[in-house]
């Protein structure tokens, strides 16, 4: 009888499904929810909301699309993976309804509110036991949440992240894992507990937190009402969640110390894996408990994160007239490296972690009318990213991490071969290119959570290697003095804020 997987990946922009043939770990079917990018509300600048039960709709959605693509005996499910946007804060009552819309990952109101925490509780404590400031996290919205909106956290019963939403959708149970209390900056790695510091600080009420289940591992049944919605059958265990970061490294097979992950999508994010306890003193980059992690075997996840990739490129795209992104990338490669002195400032997305929290916004610099013309342009934006994925890598670097390759799906920003080359050779990485995505890995991980596969490695069943993508010599120099350029001018603009 066949076996399959089920892999959800909540994202911002999107809600990804796949249905996995666990004998042979081939794909079967991949569905979103809905054509159209989701829809990000922002009452504010710097703001930045959606709303749970669009997620869940869209979940509804994506499972009737994987069952039209690939029509499939519900009772050969044998288990739900999920993957989700990390650090947004989900609120809900005690009949499990959601009380306001989310403030997602990119949201940028509480930043405030964690830079005075991380003075409050003093540098003794913030970095070595939360490895991170509590910033812009989950925990500092909450906080914003308690001081803005009292009557709406009285009602709450629980807090969750967008992936406990989802499986309390699934499930019924509200829980979460080690992994999602480090993302939401709750967790004390030095002590190996929630953080009672923090929580008085944030006058936060411990019994907020839902209970804390296995990463790998059942965290539930499907309900008969949600198996109704979905067309599935009742019981199915959800055996997986996490964050999209460390599942991205985990859909990669980046789990041992030294490997690292990449993604671009609406962010772009390097994530290594890590057997020190390690932080940044500025905070810059972030640590976070990876799936793998044991107490007798350390496994963090650095991760640096730029807002502003994909988002940038369709941004692009829609001042380009809408030509299709393969158009575009082969547009962006007649123009030379450096782009004969256009630069782009990717940093139009919210506050940026590797700058500090700081807000620059996006900037255009070095137009010459009568030199650039649209190549110009679509060239610079996608160097502009690169040059900021490698701030960040260098920022790693800089706390002792070994980042010479690195592995990513052949999805978004990395399907352009000009942003794979400019990436290879300003950052000094070689790139290995692979036919998985985030949903795909939730569908393998749940395999792992659920027993299916008896070793972590089985997961990785027809996972292919499709290009390396390595620097090159002659092309390096040019990327490294163009580089070298965009960080002098980004120091300056720096310096004024």
């Amino acid at each position: 009888m066949s076996a399959y997987l089920i892999g959800y990946d909540i994202g911002s922009s999107s809600i990804k499904a796949t249905l996995l043939d666990a004998a042979t770990g081939r794909c079967l079917a991949a569905a979103t929810g809905s054509a159209e990018e989701l829809a990000i509300r922002v009452p504010r600048a710097g703001w930045a909301e959606q709303d749970p039960e669009m997620w869940w709709q869209e979940v509804v959605k994506a499972t009737h699309a994987l069952q039209r693509q690939h029509p499939f005996d519900a009772a050969a499910v044998n288990a739900i993976g999920i993957a989700y946007q990390m650090h947004g804060l989900v609120c809900v009552d005690e009949q499990q309804q959601v009380l306001r819309p989310s403030i997602i990952w990119c949201d940028s109101r509480a930043v405030s509110i964690g830079e005075a925490a991380a003075a409050a509780l003093g540098n003794r404590y913030t970095l070595p036991h939360l490895l991170n400031s509590p910033g812009n996290f989950t925990a500092s919205k909450l906080r914003w949440v308690q001081q803005h909106e009292p009557d709406v956290y009285a009602k709450i019963r629980h807090i969750m992240l967008p992936g406990d939403f989802i499986a309390m959708r699934l499930t019924g149970e509200a829980c979460t894992t080690l992994s999602g209390l480090s993302e939401g900056i709750f967790w004390d790695f030095a002590e190996q507990q929630v953080s009672a510091p923090l929580l008085e600080q944030y006058n936060i009420d411990p019994a907020l937190l839902s209970r804390v289940v296995p990463t790998f591992g059942e965290q539930g049944r499907l309900t008969a009402k949600a198996a109704e919605l979905l067309k599935l059958r009742a019981g199915i265990p959800v055996t997986y969640r996490a964050g999209d970061q460390p599942n991205n490294a985990f859909s990669l097979n980046v789990l041992e110390p030294g490997e690292a992950a990449t993604t671009a999508g609406t962010s772009g994010v390097v994530y290594a894996v890590h057997n020190q306890v390690a932080y940044d003193e500025q905070s810059r980059v972030n640590t976070f408990i990876h799936v793998n992690h044991r107490p007798e075997a350390i496994r963090n996840g650095v991760l640096m994160c730029l807002n502003g990739t994909g988002i940038l490129n369709s941004w692009l795209r829609s001042i380009a007239g809408g030509m299709d992104y393969n158009t575009m990338n082969e547009l962006a490669a007649t123009a030379p490296i450096g782009a004969e002195g256009l630069q782009v400032f990717p940093f139009g997305n919210g506050a940026e972690r590797i700058l500090a929290n700081r807000l620059p916004g996006a900037s255009i610099e070095g137009l010459a009318f009568g030199v650039h013309q649209q190549a110009h342009l679509l060239r610079a934006g996608q160097e502009g990213i690169v040059n900021a994925l490698t701030y960040g890598v260098n920022i790693m670097r800089d706390m002792g991490l070994q980042i010479n390759r690195v592995r990513a799906g052949k999805a978004n920003m990395f399907l352009s071969p000009l942003f794979r080359e400019a990436f290879a050779n300003t950052a000094g990485v070689t790139i290995e290119l692979y036919n998985t995505d985030g949903a795909l890995g939730a569908a393998r991980a749940a395999g792992v959570g659920s027993g299916r596969y008896a070793a972590m490695q089985d997961a990785f069943i027809g996972m292919e290697c499709l290009a390396t993508i390595a620097p090159e010599k002659e092309k390096q120099q040019a990327y490294s003095e163009a580089y070298s350029k965009w960080d002098a001018r980004l120091q300056q603009i720096l310096s004024t804020l």
